[in-house]
């Protein structure tokens, strides 16, 4: 039975304490409006950030050390009762109230299979520094352009993605992206304009700091859900698309690193 309450799921590493004890408190804080449970995936060496999940009420399970998706799956073979999983990094926050945003579209219907809000990007001390309102057209840009449905910042009806198999334990950076492409014939998706979340957008996230492996794990992923007959011309929009995504990366971090260096002349003030 499903109890129409939240699974989040968080894989850490536990060497980000500062940024997942204020992760940990935004999860806290959609308590009150969300009947949620919190599994936090972490290494047995990583005493400290297991003891501080638990002191969260968390529910603490073991990394089985085969890479983030596999992490993810430990954290979802978890569950309970649950009926929706929400996914946070151990850097990244949820807006308030944006829990329940995302409910309220997934129980509005009982086709709906995936919901996502908008998602701020942040630097490091949390200033905002850019934010992604892609809406409805993330899912049809989902086979060919970029993918625009943040991964903190979505939801997915539990009994779907089992129906369609768990994360890719092969994929480290588009297991998302391919989640997303293996539910679209489940069911409708909808969306939220208004950010739920926030990514932290730093120099060893592993999306920004290895962004060439990242665009070729994700164009590999979604030519394996393309129509054969459309694989061969995949590369005809491979390539703006990647060129359009770095110059966006740039822009975001050039940005970041003007808010750093204005904060650092301030602060010597």
């Amino acid at each position: 039975m499903t109890d129409g309450s939240v699974l989040v799921v968080l894989p850490t590493l536990g060497d980000r304490l500062d940024t997942l004890e204020l992760t940990l408190a935004t999860i806290d804080a959609q308590r009150d409006d969300v009947p949620l449970r919190l599994v936090v995936v972490a290494p047995e060496s990583a005493s400290a950030a297991r003891d501080l999940a638990l002191s969260h009420g968390a529910t603490v399970v073991g990394d089985p050390k085969s890479g983030i998706s596999a992490a993810i799956n430990a954290g979802i073979d978890a569950a309970g009762s649950e009926s929706y999983y929400a996914w946070m990094g151990d850097d990244d926050l949820f807006r308030p109230g944006g829990l329940r945003r995302l409910l309220d579209l997934m129980q509005s219907g009982p086709d709906v299979v995936v919901t996502y809000g908008g998602c701020d990007y942040i630097d490091p001390q949390g200033n905002v520094i850019g934010t992604s309102r892609a809406g409805r057209a993330a899912r049809w840009l989902l086979p060919w352009g970029p993918d625009l449905i943040p991964h903190p910042g979505s939801m997915i009806r539990l009994d779907a993605m089992r129906a369609v198999g768990l994360f890719d334990p092969t994929l480290r950076y588009a297991m998302d992206l391919d989640m997303f492409l293996r539910l679209r014939s489940s069911g409708r998706y909808l969306s939220t304009r208004e950010p739920v979340s926030a990514f932290r957008w730093h120099p060893d996230s592993l999306t920004v700091a290895n962004r060439q492996a990242s665009s070729a794990e994700s164009e590999a992923v979604k030519r394996r859900h393309l129509a054969p007959a459309l694989r061969p011309v995949a590369p005809l929009w491979e390539f703006p698309v990647r060129w359009a995504a770095s110059r966006a990366a740039t822009a975001v971090s050039r940005r970041a690193r003007r808010l750093a260096h204005e904060g650092e002349v301030t602060h010597a003030v």
